[in-house]
């Protein structure tokens, strides 16, 4: 369990080389637009954020988990290819395949095995997306991850991301940032105990305020995040 719990934590990290840094989940067009103003807007925006992340990016994980762990990689791949089609706007896409292909080739160099290997050539030959949800379902699988501790790795760096952004893009104390993410982890497990239940065509995400922001932001003439 410790060898587990340190992996999981290796490859959660924020820092993890996927490049999880360019990207602010669309909080830089919240806050160009005024949405995200201050610590209770951020807080509220974060949290819309990781509820529908449970909903989709999450499933998906957790049937590539399970897809991992039961020994059929078509199961991994249709999460993969069900979360993809629902992403419905440019930047959104762009962002969880670039990662998720980053999470494969490190998947495949550092732990090695056929199955991550298995994964990567999948997604180098364009079998399958490689959201980066569906790869780090896989790579948890295969490590042995308990699949609740997959999923609050995934919430969890869905919230650091986007507070690493907002340290960048408004003035904001570390520690209203810390408060921040404090609160919206504590939603993790009825998040886990709601999205572990859903099937793979109940897999949604409706935040159209979100995906408004989203678009706006490809049009932007100045921006410092890819989303």
């Amino acid at each position: 369990m410790i060898s587990e719990l340190l992996r999981a934590l290796q490859f959660g990290d924020s820092m993890f080389p996927v490049g999880g840094f360019t990207f602010s989940n669309g909080l830089e067009a919240a806050i160009s637009g005024r949405v995200v103003r201050d610590p209770p807007t951020l807080a509220a925006f974060v949290r819309t954020a990781t509820r529908a992340a449970a909903t989709s990016d999450g499933v998906a994980l957790l049937e590539a988990h399970r897809g991992t762990r039961s020994g059929d990689p078509y199961r991994a791949r249709a999460a993969d290819r069900a979360l993809y089609a629902r992403k419905p706007n440019e930047e959104l896409r762009a962002m969880t395949v670039r990662m998720g292909h980053k999470l494969a080739q490190a998947g495949a160099r550092i732990v090695g095995g056929g199955t991550l290997g298995g994964w990567l050539r999948a997604v180098t030959e364009e079998a399958t997306p490689g959201t980066y949800p569906a790869g780090l379902g896989v790579l948890f699988g295969e490590l042995g991850v308990p699949e609740a501790h997959a999923f609050a790795v995934h919430q969890h760096g869905v919230a650091v991301m986007m507070l690493g952004a907002a340290l960048r893009l408004m003035p904001l104390h570390h520690l209203d940032g810390q408060a921040v993410l404090y609160a919206v982890d504590g939603s993790v497990a009825d998040d886990y105990r709601y999205a572990s239940g859903l099937t793979p065509a109940e897999m949604s995400a409706f935040t159209p305020q979100v995906d408004v922001l989203a678009a706006n932001h490809v049009r932007a003439h100045v921006r410092m995040f890819m989303s």
